[in-house]
């Protein structure tokens, strides 16, 4: 199932700098969350694993079964959304899985989503949304007037614009460390920039369901493109400074 992967340079800087140790394996077959036979196989490539639980007092009754999969006492690595790349902080050391979805994509821009991995690695960022909003995620559902699937949605791209407020940071500093990865996270920016503009307009006459807006707007936010209202104000020193507080009154603002 697994093959260690080979890095180039400046990723392999990346990776030394922000996550020195971490495994990153190509994957012989797509998932979006691994099957139960690969977990054996990581096993064997890894000094410890230890499964992310919560209590479930942070799932609010209508909790999709895999989120509930997540929150229990399997190992559960990967979850929907998560994009061609995906990481877990749940072993010793961690791991980053490359999905075998990234065959034909430009090897810059798979080269940057690795990269942007292990910072989040480094930064100990959330790995999933409900390592974010914590046992605060039921009163996020709550404030949300959406079914489980679209809140869950829509929690993932909050939970990424949050982190894109830290990691943004680190790779706008690439400039002249690493510039072949600091082109392929301007080029991706300026990929969405020409999509936002229609965003809110396209929510508005029910061209887009408000989640798909928010996760391309909140996409936006980590390759410091600033995106319409009103996930503007999630664009933001105070989201980034209060974190789960900002995002359940800015849900509440919004859709309330």
């Amino acid at each position: 199932m697994f093959g260690e992967r080979t890095l180039p340079e400046d990723v392999a800087a990346v990776r030394d700098e922000h996550a020195p140790g971490a495994l990153v394996l190509d994957c012989e077959r797509d998932f979006e969350t691994l099957p139960v036979p690969a977990r054996d196989d990581l096993a064997l490539l890894t000094d410890e694993i230890r499964p992310f639980s919560a209590p479930g007092e942070w799932l609010p009754d209508d909790a999709p079964e895999l989120l509930r999969r997540f929150a229990g006492t399997d190992l559960v690595v990967g979850m929907p959304g998560d994009g061609s790349v995906a990481w877990t902080r749940q072993t010793v050391p961690p791991v980053l899985f490359v999905k075998a979805r990234v065959q034909g994509s430009p090897e810059e821009f798979v080269d940057f989503l690795l990269a942007e991995a292990l910072v989040e690695v480094g930064l100990g960022l959330p790995e999933q949304f409900l390592g974010f909003f914590e046992e605060r995620y039921p009163e996020f559902a709550g404030a949300v007037p959406l079914d489980s699937g679209s809140t869950y949605q829509l929690a993932a791209a909050l939970c990424d614009a949050y982190k894109g407020l830290y990691t943004r940071e680190v790779f706008a500093d690439w400039r002249d460390v690493h510039p072949r990865l600091f082109e392929a996270w301007r080029d991706a920016g300026e990929r969405i920039e020409p999509r936002l503009a229609n965003v809110t307009r396209e929510v508005a006459t029910g061209q887009s369901d408000f989640p798909d807006a928010a996760e391309f707007a909140c996409s936006a936010i980590k390759h410091g493109i600033e995106p319409p209202a009103p996930f503007a104000a999630l664009d933001t020193r105070a989201y980034r400074d209060h974190g789960v507080d900002y995002a359940i009154k800015w849900a509440e603002k919004t859709l309330g």
